[in-house]
């Protein structure tokens, strides 16, 4: 009788530690997951913002007479260019 109880036990015990790793192993699954969607999405996201532009200037431009600065505003801000 005790040898029984023992080896019910010893099954019992085997397959409630196989129960909690299978449930480990699938909620870290579900978060590598979540993790690597997230990743993707934040790769995403930073590809489409748009570069900035740089502004160059004309040799050509800099001889001639001065000219009248432009003023206009582009959504982010005004810009004034002398």
């Amino acid at each position: 009788m005790q040898s029984i109880r023992s080896l019910f036990l010893t099954v019992a015990g085997v397959l409630f530690a196989g129960a909690v790793f299978l449930f480990a192993a699938s909620l870290g699954l579900a978060l590598a997951g979540i993790t690597a969607v997230l990743m993707f999405g934040s790769w995403v996201a930073a590809r489409m913002q748009p570069r900035p532009v740089r502004a160059t200037v004309d040799a050509r431009n800099r001889r001639q007479a001065p000219r009248e600065p432009r003023v206009w505003n582009d959504g982010r801000g005004t810009i004034i260019d002398l």
